[in-house]
């Protein structure tokens, strides 16, 4: 009855979190562990640390998670790392979705299952297949001798007592054997207990009625991890005995495992089993892990107040998005865009929303491809790599300006541009760390370049002269703000043609600099304009 009542409050709760934020704390240390080693798999892109920084990617991932394990939490980080090859990843996908958006009773069902691996030591799991295994040590052969030869010593105690002597003395040698071997053994406390767990989930998994008409289900590696599971058990029962409140039953076990030396004897046979296996611990993982992404997506879909299912369209430089927005950011203004033949040059005011808005492109396109959700009404685009230039620092450790790390990320994109795919570049402040007449010269070269081909282009700029030399080859937009007397007010929407007006000095005034320093670089600035015209 009470086990009842307890699964019955456990449902009530998934059932009213379904569509709401994770209230938890994200390692992503953690998170990250399965897809630092997965090197492996093919994919679109792996998408840099640099375009990772560029994007948020780590706040974009916490509002997206709703995944219930850690497994499903490293699978969802590595697909959004590792963008998949095309659209046709997604048909599976789409329809366990849909009947987790349709079936509230079996979704409920799958994400209590799901819940069986919510130990933080599932984070652990990956290692089984993507690490070398501990090697095991030169006595492990003589293991075997000396366990026997202690149960033939007891049986023999009973027919001649002085026996006890022989048992005493190897019960001391495997005594010492036993925790020589413990800092092996520790390498696996976390993984092996949830090594069981997500093999008796596994198995209830597939048996599942809308999951069954999947077509990746891996039936045969399943089986398989049964089997290594059975011969878990040593390590199961010290985990569940280490709760024992006395600590009695934990110790007359520790001392049966030391007798007989199961410890180094079960995990090496274990981890022998498990080595041969490895590619079908792997194939459940990412099979439970999809399962928990579609459930995540079902979710994070029904809690947004809008969104779409993006449409991918053949290589073109065309791009079309209805009210884009993200909801990392509270209250955000969405806009609408349709971009043909021409990439797109922004100019704006200091905090107008120029960066902003390309972050939310960038975020937009790489939801698509990886989650085949947007933030919007409507998303067509053709299938893109996404590269950024848009966060600059110093990169002190490595004796890096602002340039030379600029001048590095541009090239990646150079060299990416001419591989005749379809890529999205944002880039914001083009080559700001240099003179103004090399940064105009130069960035108006790069920009002519990247914007060949299929690629498209998002460039933001407070240089006057670049939208004049790029009119031909990129449609011009800007973000505008109203200026009163003490403030200034901005709609972060983008409007059509090249912003006109300035705010960096009136800035300067409402925030209470000196009248006179105003004033001269007020004066200072129509001096520089009229030289730049009259040239």
């Amino acid at each position: 009855m009470y086990r009842f009542s307890k699964k019955k409050k456990a449902k009530k709760k998934i059932r009213e979190n379904y569509g709401k934020l994770k209230d938890e704390d994200f390692s992503f240390e953690l998170i990250r562990r399965y897809y630092d080693r997965n090197n492996a798999e093919k994919c679109s892109q792996d998408v840099s640390e640099k375009v990772c920084g560029d994007l948020n990617f780590e706040d974009l991932f916490k509002y997206v998670d709703r995944t219930v394990s850690p497994v499903g939490q490293q699978y969802m980080y590595n697909r959004m790392r590792k963008v998949p090859e095309g659209a046709n990843y997604f048909s599976d996908f789409e329809y366990l979705v849909s009947e987790f958006q349709k079936q509230e009773p079996y979704r409920t069902k799958i994400h209590y299952e799901l819940n069986k691996l919510k130990n933080a030591d599932s984070y652990y799991l990956c290692d089984l297949f993507q690490s070398d295994q501990v090697k095991p040590p030169k006595w492990l052969g003589l293991a075997y001798v000396l366990s026997l030869t202690n149960i033939l010593s007891l049986i023999l105690i009973i027919f001649t007592p002085q026996y006890v002597l022989l048992f005493l003395f190897l019960t001391i040698v495997n005594t010492v054997l036993h925790y020589s071997n413990k800092k092996n053994v520790f390498t696996y406390l976390y993984s092996f207990p949830q090594l069981s767990v997500l093999s008796d989930v596994s198995y209830r998994m597939i048996t599942k009625k809308y999951i069954q008409h999947t077509n990746k289900i891996p039936y045969r590696s399943v089986t398989r991890l049964r089997k290594i599971q059975k011969k878990l058990w040593v390590f199961n029962v010290s985990k569940i005995l280490q709760g024992d409140p006395t600590g009695l039953i934990y110790a007359i076990f520790e001392l049966l495992k030391i007798v007989f030396l199961v410890e180094p004897i079960a995990l090496f046979r274990s981890l022998k089993r498990i080595e041969i296996h490895k590619t079908d611990l792997q194939e459940v993982f990412e099979f439970m892990g999809s399962i928990e992404m579609a459930l995540s997506v079902s979710s994070l879909r029904y809690g947004l107040p809008y969104y779409c299912i993006p449409e991918f369209i053949s290589p073109k430089k065309e791009m079309r998005f209805k009210d884009i927005y993200v909801p990392i950011i509270t209250s955000c203004v969405s806009n609408t865009l349709d971009i043909s033949k021409k990439s797109i040059l922004i100019t704006g005011s200091n905090m107008s929303g120029k960066t902003t808005f390309m972050r939310i492109v960038g975020m937009n396109s790489l939801m698509a491809q990886t989650l085949n959700t947007c933030f919007a009404r409507e998303y067509t685009a053709p299938w893109l790599h996404i590269y950024s230039a848009i966060l600059r620092n110093d990169d002190l450790m490595n004796s890096k300006s602002f340039y030379m790390e600029e001048v590095l990320s541009i090239k990646e994109m150079i060299d990416k541009s001419m591989a005749g795919k379809p890529h999205l570049f944002l880039l914001d402040e083009i080559f700001k760390g240099t003179n103004t007449i090399e940064r105009i010269s130069g960035g108006k070269a790069v920009l002519s370049w990247l914007n060949r081909g299929l690629n498209i282009v998002f460039i933001s700029t407070h240089d006057i002269e670049l939208p004049d030399l790029l009119k031909e080859e990129y449609n011009l937009y800007h973000f505008s703000e109203e200026v009163q007397e003490h403030t200034i007010s901005f709609d972060y929407k983008i409007k059509e043609g090249i912003l006109k007006s300035r705010n960096a000095i009136k800035i300067l005034e409402i925030n209470g600099y000196p009248k006179s320093l105003v004033e001269e670089a007020r004066q200072l600035s129509y001096k520089f304009d009229s030289r730049r015209f009259s040239v």
